[in-house]
């Protein structure tokens, strides 16, 4: 997270007006009802084609699922917290697994359920086709430890059905090099586990009860996702903070309401992820960051000139050589960019803080709040600044 890192670059510059998310709309075909998704985008002010926006997901650099040892490896399932559900306005409960509502409602949960996602699975060079839910359910299995409390993995299965619901209804083909699929199980967008894989990721025991707590996960939000103005949100989300989670403007171009600044304290106390240490030399230093000549002389300077409001590194100089914080993390490949360091001799020592590009939600900040006892949506909320979790099918038509 994120980031992201292996993410495709946000190209800000591309126009955009006016934008129709495609939601619901019902015809008969063979005496079957195909539903599309309408919704209509009115969230990025700037003027981007929204199908530019970075993918969002949590990938190889980003997501807790790198973690040695994690999914489920470390301990049994369902030893979490986990709390019921709590009602919300509707008398539906407000982790989705309820039943109810008028017939329209209904309906549209139908429709939703009768939504496929394509996944062209890149190492076997096929193409799977599943429901909506058993997507959100193979992403979660690839994006998140299954020994994570339950109410973080709920959190990260409204977050991965945000993401695709909000790039089905906009017909977004970024990242595509095929027009028969509608994503990649690469963190190009969401890591996806497919169904066959799935079945032999764990033994025994463990495979039983790893199972049913991934199918709770998704079967108690079942149709929920991120909304901020009655629209789907870009769900960012990564591994480890730094303490504070990141303005997206920071790391992407586009500022959104929702992708604020907040503190995320839990992470310093439970991710493995959340310090590390790299030592390189002064050449390899050089040549990764592009010093040639006078740049790169035997006596290194590095100087922070403007920090971040998640108190990450933006900008600094090299031997008077301005960088973006960003810059110096990916061309080193460092877990965070913020990071601080030390020179001895011929070696350059670099500590980072976090792991992941810091915008969204953070995962191991989520498995904190949700051992505090905090919910799924209490979570979001959190993370993703004045936004709601809702039904898909109650948004506007």
């Amino acid at each position: 997270m994120r980031r992201r890192i292996g993410r495709p670059p946000w190209r800000s510059n591309h126009p955009f007006v006016g934008r129709i998310w495609q939601w619901f709309g019902v015809g008969m075909l063979l005496g079957a009802t195909v539903v599309f998704i309408r919704l209509s985008v009115t969230e990025i002010s700037a003027g981007r084609d929204v199908s530019q926006l970075p993918a969002f997901g949590a990938g190889t650099a980003d997501s807790a699922r790198t973690v040695p040892d994690q999914a489920g490896l470390k301990g049994q399932a369902g030893t979490g917290s986990a709390k019921p559900a709590r009602g919300d306005d509707s008398g539906r409960a407000a982790s989705g697994g309820g039943k109810g509502g008028t017939k329209e409602e209904t309906e549209a949960e139908g429709a939703l359920d009768r939504i496929s996602v394509r996944i062209y699975l890149t190492e076997e060079n096929r193409i799977e086709t599943v429901p909506l839910e058993t997507y959100v359910q193979g992403v979660l299995a690839g994006e998140m430890p299954i020994d994570f409390e339950l109410e973080a993995l709920k959190a990260q299965a409204i977050a991965a059905r945000t993401y695709i619901v909000r790039r089905l209804s906009l017909g977004d083909r970024s990242g595509m090099n095929t027009d028969k699929a509608d994503v990649t199980d690469t963190i190009e967008h969401q890591v996806y586990v497919p169904v066959a894989q799935l079945a032999r990721k764990w033994t025994g025991d463990q495979e039983k009860a790893n199972l049913a707590k991934l199918k709770r996960a998704v079967e108690e939000t079942r149709g929920l996702v991120i909304t901020y103005g009655g629209e789907p949100i870009q769900a960012a989300f990564f591994s480890t903070s730094n303490g504070y989670t990141e303005n997206s403007e920071e790391y992407w171009d586009q500022p959104l309401p929702y992708l604020r600044s907040v503190a995320s304290p839990w992470d310093a106390d439970i991710s493995p992820r959340y310090k590390e240490t790299v030592t390189i030399t002064k050449e390899q230093f050089y040549a990764k960051m592009g010093l040639t000549g006078k740049k790169a002389s035997a006596k290194l300077s590095i100087k922070v000139t403007d920090r971040t409001d998640g108190n990450r590194i933006k900008s600094l100089t090299i031997n008077g050589e301005p960088f973006s914080g960003r810059e110096v993390r990916e061309r080193l490949g460092l877990a965070s960019s913020q990071f601080a360091w030390s020179v001895k001799k011929d070696a350059v020592t670099i500590t980072t803080y976090g792991y992941g590009h810091g915008v969204g939600m953070s995962q191991w900040g989520a498995n904190g709040m949700a051992q505090d006892g905090k919910q799924a949506e209490d979570i979001l909320r959190y993370y993703y600044t004045g936004t709601k979790v809702e039904q898909a099918s109650k948004l506007p038509i």
